[in-house]
């Protein structure tokens, strides 16, 4: 039997921490039950069991960001799309150019894209570029069941931008602090007289200077895709993306002296860079091209079929820092490189057939997916490479010598067949069952020795749920997930690690009366990891351990109080140990936000609006002798209609500018929170 969180003192008192927060959410509920008759907010979406189902009535975790909140908050990167979510931390560890970083329920997650999963190896990471993005969905905890392995937090999902029945588009023109300059355009809409055929094509050029001295990014982005409805039960949608991206790196390590502990010289400033900008450089192209294809055979089964060939080009130099020398005044600095490229596909075919009697709904999914990766790249990594002055860094390196760079492929095929059934009962009962069985080879050759570890996984997930759906919108659940995730890294002695694998039990209500316009999910969950990898003491290759756990209480809300005025609030408590029983570090156990937003439509300033948004981020552990201080950021936006056509914003982020550490890691690094960021746009909409 799990350990039930409920039973932890910790988690009793976070509870009573949280009545004021789930009290205002539930009075604001209680005052557009009175004021709407709509329910616009209710997200209906496939994350959750590969099926359209709204996320009230489904016994699985998952929250959601629309493309509205997206706009509102102008986000830059996939990692601010959850800060007003509950569940997710972001911005851990700072502002960084290259990566997205998450860590969901304490754990990390995969990024998937339209369902299928964004390969992620090492350092060749591929980023979506968020002005591309309908919204984004996340799944919270184990999420193997419907999309094989995963890491324990969840998933990312990213939903694609699609071809639309309507004729309309954007451009829109960004300018911003950190020399921040952005040219976006949007259009779609039916490219035959019958609209039979639609469009839209996305594209973006943007250059920004990082929060790091002499970092900096500029991005070409280009999107097009078509949707043909072939007949009346057949639909193919082609989906393609191009993305390159070049400049300097962040690397936002900083060492806890000088940051969060004082030193004679004082504190480091959270600009400074201990990288090598005239030798550092990050040169990366990704591109993909897919297709969704949907036929309904008759009254009662579908078939379904998603499919993604991706290449991602790397060119990376970066240096950081690593750790003191002892004098005082140097540190150690490691310097890594990557050059190489990722090609892979996969495909993902499912048949859903839906039954109904007089009492029931029965929905079955059956599916198979197969998963290629192959990476082919040159690697260098030393942990001391040279020496860096802590206050007054260097910006040059020596050059690596060609001759120390290993050859590195690795080759990994994951295969799964999965099943699941949804039962309706009475218009009361949901319960939902699923099994999935994966096949997973691994090949890490090193092609400089001529070594090759080879690993062969093979799991079963389980997954069940059940739900009952109250009069009044108010559906409790209970469920049970669970996930497996196969290494493509080696340890220090060269051997390819464990999988990780993971489990949870969630208990939860989703509140969405019909008679308002919002919803209030709250759950309680234990979630479980094994064979984790965690930061070894010396700074080198990562160590694989034993359990670590996480347990909590999560609540968020979004809902109208009125036709102008709209509430967001979430609270999240996350009781994470590392496998020594020792609090995790980077985890804060309590995180908080709020957003409100007010449209002034009907009043002297039609076609205003405004909104202000505060996220607090309690204190987090950074190892056995470290504590970092919580820390609170304000937001802020307005946008302004000039008339039908023509739009006008300003988003500041930080709006006060804190100099704050956001998190510390092992007693090694630590790492400064982003800056103020401010930035304003003009749109033009036909």
């Amino acid at each position: 039997m799990p350990r039930l969180p409920f039973a932890r003192r910790p988690l009793a008192r976070s509870i009573s921490s949280l009545i004021p927060v789930t009290v205002a959410i539930f009075c604001a509920s209680a005052y557009a039950q009175e004021t709407s008759t709509s329910n616009d907010t209710v997200v209906v979406t496939a994350t959750a069991l590969k099926v359209d189902t709204p996320l009230v009535e489904t016994p699985r975790p998952v929250s959601t960001v629309n493309r509205e909140d997206l706009d509102d908050r102008n986000v830059q990167q996939l990692d601010e799309t959850f800060r007003y979510r509950s569940g997710v931390l972001s911005g851990h560890y700072g502002s960084d150019n290259n990566t997205d970083w998450f860590k969901i329920r304490g754990f990390d997650q995969a990024t998937y894209q339209d369902g299928l999963r964004l390969y992620r190896a090492g350092y060749y990471q591929w980023l979506p570029e968020t002005y591309g993005l309908d919204r984004v969905d996340v799944f919270k905890g184990p999420a193997s069941i419907l999309y094989g392995e995963a890491p324990s937090g969840g998933l990312i999902n990213a939903v694609s931008k699609r071809p639309t029945d309507e004729q309309r588009g954007e451009v829109e023109i960004q300018a911003g602090n950190r020399d921040h300059r952005q040219l976006g355009f949007d259009t779609s809409g039916p490219a035959t007289e019958s609209g039979d055929v639609r469009y839209r094509v996305v594209g973006v050029y943007k250059e920004r200077d990082g929060d790091l001295n002499d970092t900096d990014n500029e991005r070409y982005y280009f999107a097009p895709s078509l949707e043909w409805d072939i007949s009346d039960e057949t639909q193919l949608t082609v989906l393609a993306s191009f993305q390159q991206d070049d400049g300097v790196p962040v690397n936002p390590f900083k060492l806890p002296y000088g940051t969060i502990n004082n030193t004679p010289f004082g504190k480091v400033d959270p600009q400074t860079n201990y990288g090598a900008p005239n030798y550092d450089k990050d040169e990366r192209t990704q591109t993909a091209i897919g297709y969704e294809f949907k036929h309904q055979l008759d009254d009662t089964w579908k078939f379904e079929q998603d499919f993604r060939y991706s290449h991602l080009d790397l060119d990376l130099r970066s240096t950081y820092v690593l750790g003191q020398t002892g004098d005082g005044q140097t540190a150690y600095r490691g310097h890594l490189q990557r050059d190489g490229e990722i090609d892979s596909f996969t495909i993902d075919n499912r048949m859903v057939g839906q039954w109904f009697t007089d009492r029931t709904e029965n929905t079955l999914l059956v599916g198979v997916d197969y998963q290629d990766l192959s990476l082919d790249g040159k690697e260098f990594d030393s942990f001391g490479y040279d020496v860096v002055d802590i206050f007054n860094p260097q910006g040059d390196i020596a050059p690596v010598s060609s001759d120390l760079l290993t050859q590195r492929q690795i080759d990994k095929e994951q295969l799964g067949f999965y099943l699941q059934d949804q039962l309706r009962i009475d218009d009361r009962w949901v319960l939902l069952g699923a099994v999935r069985y994966d096949q997973a080879e691994t090949d890490n050759s090193n092609r400089t020795s001529g070594t090759t570890e080879r690993a062969d996984d093979n799991q079963v997930s389980w997954s069940g749920g059940v739900m009952y759906l109250g009069n009044h919108g108010i559906n409790p659940y209970l469920s049970y997930t669970e996930s497996f995730e196969a290494q493509t890294s080696v340890d220090d002695g060269g051997d390819l690690y464990e999988p990780l694998e993971g489990e949870q039990w969630e208990l939860g209500v989703k509140i969405a009366p019909t008679s308002w316009d919002g919803y209030v999910t709250a759950a309680i969950f234990d979630l479980e990891q094994r064979n984790s990898l965690v930061t070894s003491t010396t700074g080198g290759p990562q160590e694989q351990s034993g359990k670590q756990t996480s347990q909590g209480f999560e609540v968020e809300g979004v809902s109208y109080l009125t036709d102008q005025l709209q509430l967001t609030a979430a609270y999240t408590y996350t009781d994470a140990e590392d496998e020594n029983g020792q609090r995790k570090s980077l985890i804060p156990r309590h995180q908080a936000s709020a957003w409100i937003d007010y449209d002034f439509q009907g009043t002297g300033v039609d076609g205003l609006k405004v909104g202000a948004g505060i996220r607090h981020v309690g204190e987090s552990s950074g190892g056995l002798s470290i504590d970092v201080p919580s820390y609170t950021v304000g937001d802020a936006m307005a946008s302004y209609d000039i008339n039908e056509s023509w739009t006008a914003q300003l988003n500041v982020n930080n709006i006060t500018n804190e100099e704050y550490v956001a998190s510390c890691e092992s007693d090694f690094w630590c790492y400064y929170g982003e800056s103020r960021s401010v930035i304003g746009s003009v749109k033009y909409s036909w």
